[in-house]
Order: structure tokens, then sequence, then C-alpha cells
């Protein structure tokens, strides 16, 4: 059990499944085909991502550096959240992007979203966690990967 402590973007608390990207996560690329399709879960349709192409991501803890892509980011963010096929939580590594925030204050103003946002966890954060890991999100912007 290892513990990270960042900064609380859009707070909450959650316990679920972790999904990790290494890479930049390309929100358009990764989202899109999901939300034309009107699906019931994302799977992650950027090709270029070896982490998590195919992985279904829906309701769980997105571990990721930064968003990247298209300026459409913080609409598709949005957009999945709407829907209730977005991931509970995006855990970042760095500091949040300006597409990613705007997407998730939306969200959460605008569509009631719980989903939750915490950025600056550090290298190691991504470096320790793995898809799979279940992992705890507190109020405070602590996160505890449980394994």
């Amino acid at each position: 059990m290892k513990e990270f402590k960042g900064r609380v973007i859009a707070g909450g608390s959650w316990k679920g499944e972790a999904a990790v990207s290494r890479q930049g996560f390309n929100t358009l690329a990764s989202f899109q085909k999901s939300a034309l399709n009107n699906a019931k879960e994302v799977l992650v349709s950027d090709q270029n991502n070896k982490d998590l192409f195919n992985v279904n991501i829906t309701g769980k803890a997105l571990c990721l550096p930064i968003t990247i892509g298209s300026t459409t980011g913080g609409l598709v963010i949005q957009t999945v959240c709407q829907m209730g096929i977005a991931p509970s939580c995006f855990l970042f590594s760095e500091s949040i992007d300006s597409l990613a925030a705007s997407g998730i204050v939306l969200a959460r103003v605008w569509e009631n979203s719980p989903v939750i946002a915490i950025d600056r966890l550090g290298k190691e954060f991504l470096e320790t966690v793995k898809t799979g890991d279940q992992i705890e999100v507190k109020e405070d912007g602590s996160v505890v990967i449980i394994g």
C-alpha cells in the first residue's frame, strides 16, 4: 500500500480500479468512437495509446500524466461525463492541462457529474500504479494504491 498526495481540482471520495496511461492521453482519439456510437462504455479507441487501446475505462480511475490532442478535449470530457460513460476519476501525475480542467469543471457544473480530478500526484505515482490496481481516492487529494 502506497499513498500519494495531490491537488484537488474536483473533489470526492472513491474506491475502485485504476486504468493507467503512461503517455499523454488523447481525449478526442480515445473517447470519440464511444461517444459517437452512443456506447454504454468507453473502450479507448486511440490506437497510439499502447497502454489502454481497447481497454474499458468507464467508471475507473484514469491515471495519466496529462491530456493531449485536439482543442475539443474539454468538450469531449464533458460529453462522456454527460453520457455517464466517463472514468470516475482523472488522476494526473503532472499539473492538469487547461483543456482537461475545462471539461471537468463544465461536467461538474453543467452536468452535475461526480467526476473527480486530482493533479500533481508526481512522477512516482505514475511509475507505481498499474492498470487493474485497486485504489482509494480521498477528499483531501490523497490517493492510496492498495494493489
